[in-house]
């Protein structure tokens, strides 16, 4: 079963929030006979039309394929959270790639961020940007954490962009009950993902890209120093491939989908939240530490879009809501009964130590990928980092593929059930408390 297919209704948006708040744009053309490019991108979400625009913008001639629509996958369907950093705590990961790298990974994850605040800026994306990503703490040991990472980054980063909040602090600032207290990080922000992603696309047109949907890549292959890509309909040779596809790539390249694992999420989004102005009053977003991570924020219409669950096989519950509501409902018991207009899964991809997915694993091939939901901002510098080592430029690419990208063990029959028992184990720890 492929995971482009077992979902969803071919060349159609899932039913979120998102794609309910705007008329959606008509499907570009797909794919028919062969053509020649100098790069094919294979994957329409934050990566590949981050490098479609970036390298359309350095005069390379880029044809991108999407298997749906562009935004179907996780970037058209996530959270919305713009993060600081990347997924790993900075002093881990200090200790993980040493100072230096872990200096030039904090700035590339600044990066990141004046990236998709100067692309909103710079196409006049209207998806709603707002400030304020609160870190919530469940004991008192954690908020303890959370205040100190605060404390080294300001110190060692300069970054004083975060707010402590004690108990009352984060009662106060999100409504919700349970936590002891953590920060909000005022550099970090939010954003609707379909219309940022949409955005882009945008873009990428204007910038010379042809971009196709509904053309799924069924095969890769060489022709000599060429790349050649098999759609149902078409073919596309070039002298550069980006692999773009995050949880979507299936079988499409082995090497990499040993490193990236597919896992769903799922997301609901309540009526609107009038009688209830003290959720999130000041417009943050949120989010808690578990381990399966719940995430929240207060919609431009004014519902709660709440995120949490996961599944690890291939089809999504039959009943959304059901799944997402009690993970809310603990967290905002006032919220207790309320409507849910929306609810909708999505495929998002990680990897073993929760860091991305950078390489190059043959000339000419690149490959950014496993976010592990960390990825708005790094996704979309991603395609500006492919791009820049096309050109020729490859520090920033390299530097990021230098994180280590084990692959999972077991091979490919026995990596889900092997990453099944290991999450249930951290789920179990997640409802004991640890």
């Amino acid at each position: 079963m492929n995971l482009l297919h077992a979902n969803d209704r071919p060349g159609r948006y899932p039913p979120s929030l998102y794609a309910a708040a705007r008329p959606l744009p008509a499907p570009s053309a797909p794919l028919t006979g062969a053509l020649r490019a100098d790069v094919c991108v294979i994957g329409g979400g934050y990566t590949g039309l981050s490098a479609a625009l970036h390298l359309a913008r350095r005069g390379y001639d880029v044809c991108l394929l999407e298997a749906q629509r562009l935004g179907f996958g996780a970037s058209g369907r996530n959270g919305g959270q713009v993060g600081s950093g990347q997924r790993m705590d900075q002093r881990d990961l200090e200790r993980l790639a040493g100072p230096d790298d872990a200096r030039l990974l904090w700035q590339l994850a600044e990066d990141a961020k004046a990236e998709v605040r100067a692309l909103i800026a710079d196409h006049a994306i209207a998806c709603d940007w707002r400030d304020g990503v609160a870190h919530l703490a469940r004991s008192p040991q954690a908020a303890a954490h959370e205040a100190a990472l605060a404390d080294h980054l300001a110190r060692h980063y300069g970054y004083t962009a975060t707010e402590i909040l004690d108990r009352d602090d984060a009662a106060r600032e999100t409504g919700a009950r349970g936590f002891s207290g953590g920060v909000i990080d005022w550099g970090a922000g939010h954003l609707d993902p379909l219309a940022f992603v949409l955005g882009l696309a945008g873009a990428a047109r204007e910038a010379g890209a042809r971009l196709h949907e509904c053309s799924e890549a069924t095969s890769l292959a060489r022709d000599g120093a060429h790349h050649v890509v098999t759609t149902a309909q078409g073919r596309v040779t070039a002298d550069t491939l980006v692999l773009a596809c995050n949880g979507y790539l299936g079988r499409l390249h082995g090497p990499t989908a040993a490193r990236v694992m597919p896992i769903n999420n799922f997301i609901v989004a309540t009526d609107p939240l009038h009688a209830f102005p003290g959720v999130l009053p000041r417009g943050i977003a949120a989010a808690d530490d578990k381990f399966v991570v719940n995430y929240w924020r207060r919609s431009a219409d004014d519902r709660l879009v709440f995120g949490g669950g996961e599944t690890y096989g291939y089809r999504f519950p039959a009943d959304i809501a059901a799944m997402v509501r009690p993970l809310m409902e603990r967290l905002y018991p006032q919220l207790a009964g309320i409507g849910i207009a929306h609810a909708w899964g999505g495929t998002l991809a990680i990897t073993r130590s929760r860091l991305p997915h950078f390489a190059q694993p043959e000339p000419g091939l690149y490959t950014a990928s496993g976010y592990s939901g960390h990825g708005v901002a790094l996704a979309t510098l991603a395609g500006r980092l492919i791009a820049e080592a096309v050109d020729g430029d490859a520090a920033r690419f390299a530097l990021m593929s230098r994180l280590p990208a084990p692959a999972f063990p077991g091979g490919p029959a026995l990596r889900n059930p092997l990453l099944v028992l290991a999450m249930t184990w951290f789920a179990l720890r997640d409802r004991l408390g640890f």
